[in-house]
């Protein structure tokens, strides 16, 4: 099986770090794994996505243009990208900071107060994580073990005392999935 998934939201919101620990976790499982990050030309608060691709099989192109499932962290990003969605998809939305209730009925949508259960948390900073941790649940295109297994690769050591609130981050993330939020 292969998914093709976008991440995005403005600069600093960790979309970056979110796709890489995505790609990891798929390299530590065996999968075909690519990762293409996008930039605005602001240097924080800017737009960031990037496209990642885990499969079974050889990945054609890291580009994606129909992607399987998205995660968006704020208006701009969904209404760039919540249409390219495929039908059947997943979307995953951050309603802290994304206000919709006209979204598309063809395709699944999370609707995850990631801001607030980040704060309750610890920090505003882990909402990447309780949002990614929604799309693997969902999704299984990777295990969630793998995920966390992956942080301290992806995660530079120096900041290694966030861990287990980046994991909780992400545990939490795939609790609100199986609940369907």
């Amino acid at each position: 099986m292969t998914h093709e998934i976008i991440m995005a939201g403005f600069g600093g919101q960790g979309i970056m770090l979110i796709g890489t620990l995505l790609t990891y976790a798929g390299m530590k499982e065996g999968k075909k794994v690519s990762w293409l990050p996008s930039y605005g030309p602001e240097m924080r608060g800017g737009t960031a996505n990037c496209a990642v691709v885990v499969s079974d099989e050889e990945i054609a192109s890291p580009v994606v243009t129909e992607p399987t499932s998205c995660i968006v962290m704020n208006g701009p990003s969904f209404a760039k990208f919540h249409k390219a969605v495929v039908p059947g998809g997943l979307l995953v939305l951050n309603s802290s900071l994304v206000k919709v209730d006209d979204h598309r009925r063809d395709i699944r949508v999370l609707k995850i107060p990631a801001n607030e259960v980040a704060r309750e948390i610890g920090s505003e900073k882990v909402a990447n994580m309780v949002c990614l941790g929604a799309l693997v649940e969902a999704t299984s295109c990777v295990t969630l073990g793998s995920v966390i297994r992956s942080l301290k690769d992806v995660i530079h050591e120096r900041h290694h005392d966030l861990l287990p609130m980046n994991e909780q981050a992400l545990r939490k993330g795939a609790s609100l999935a199986r609940a369907g939020t």
